[in-house]
C-alpha cells in the first residue's frame, strides 16, 4: 500500500488554489507539510485548521524571489520535522497580455516568480537532498506551456523554461538521490487571474474557469500520487485538464 506517511513536504504558494488544497490532501494522507507564501496570515490560519484535524504542519513566511527565503524554508522544514523530502514548487503569477502591449514589468515579474522562483527552490533544496540521500522536487507548470495561445507567450516561455530545467535535472540526478516532477495544469478553479494585466485577458479567463475549471484538489491528487510512488519510480510528468477543456 502506498503511503505519505511520514513524508515531509515544504510547499510554496500555499495560501490558497492549488498550494492550499496540496497541503490540506497530503498532511490528511500522514505527511508534514510546511507551508509559505507571502502572507502570514493565511498560510497560519490553514496550518491551524490542519492541526486542528490532527495533521502536522508549520509555515514560512517566503518571497521566492528571494533565494535566502528558499533557504529559510528548507531550514524551517529540517528544524521543525528533522528533514525535507519534497519541495513543491507551487507558486506562480500570470499577468499575460498580447506581446504589442509591451508590458516589461509583467515580463520580468512572471520571470522571476515562475521561472527564478523555481531555481530558487532548487538551489536550496538540492543540498539537503544530497546529504539525506533523497529527495523529490515537484513543480507546478502549466498545459499553457504545451500549445501556445496568444497573449500568453512570455508566460509559457517561463513554465517552459521550468519544465527544461526538471529534464535536465531528471538527466544528472539519475544515481537515484533527487526525482523530479512536473505537473501542468489545464484550467483551475483558483485566483491566477487577478495578476493577469489585460482587463479583456483577465475577464475572459475567468469565464473559462467558471465554465470548465476544476478543483484545485484535482491536482493535489496529482502530486500525491506523483510522490506516494516508491523510490525507484520517477513520475516524471503529469497533466491534469477539466474533460471538456480543448
Amino acid at each position: 500500500m502506498l503511503s505519505l506517511h511520514g513524508k515531509i513536504v515544504a510547499i510554496t504558494g500555499a495560501s490558497g488554489g492549488i498550494g492550499e488544497a496540496t497541503a490540506r490532501l497530503l498532511a490528511q494522507r500522514g505527511a508534514a507539510v510546511v507551508l509559505s507564501a507571502r502572507r502570514s496570515e493565511r498560510i497560519d490560519a490553514i496550518a491551524q485548521d490542519i492541526r486542528e484535524q490532527g495533521g502536522r504542519a508549520a509555515t514560512c513566511v517566503v518571497d521566492v524571489t528571494k533565494a535566502k527565503d528558499l533557504r529559510r524554508l528548507v531550514s524551517t522544514a529540517i528544524d521543525r520535522f528533522g528533514r525535507i523530502d519534497v519541495l513543491v514548487n507551487n507558486a506562480g503569477i500570470a499577468p499575460i497580455s498580447p506581446l504589442a502591449d509591451l508590458d516589461t514589468e509583467g515580463w520580468s515579474a512572471m520571470i522571476d516568480v515562475n521561472l527564478r522562483g523555481t531555481l530558487n527552490g532548487i538551489a536550496a533544496a538540492l543540498p539537503a537532498f544530497r546529504e539525506q540521500g533523497s529527495g523529490h522536487l515537484v513543480s507546478i507548470v502549466s498545459v499553457a506551456g504545451l500549445t501556445v495561445s496568444p497573449s500568453m507567450a512570455v508566460y509559457a516561455a517561463t513554465k517552459n523554461a521550468v519544465r527544461t530545467v526538471h529534464e535536465g535535472l531528471r538527466k544528472e540526478s539519475t544515481d537515484g538521490v533527487v526525482r523530479t516532477t512536473a505537473i501542468s495544469p489545464g484550467y483551475i478553479r483558483t485566483d491566477l487571474a487577478d495578476s493577469m494585466a489585460d482587463p479583456h485577458v483577465r475577464e475572459q479567463t475567468r469565464k473559462n474557469m467558471d465554465a470548465m475549471g476544476i478543483p484545485p484538489a484535482a491536482v493535489a491528487r496529482a502530486v500525491a500520487f506523483a510522490i506516494e510512488q516508491p523510490a525507484d519510480v520517477e513520475i516524471g510528468e503529469i497533466n491534469v485538464r477539466p474533460t471538456v477543456q480543448a
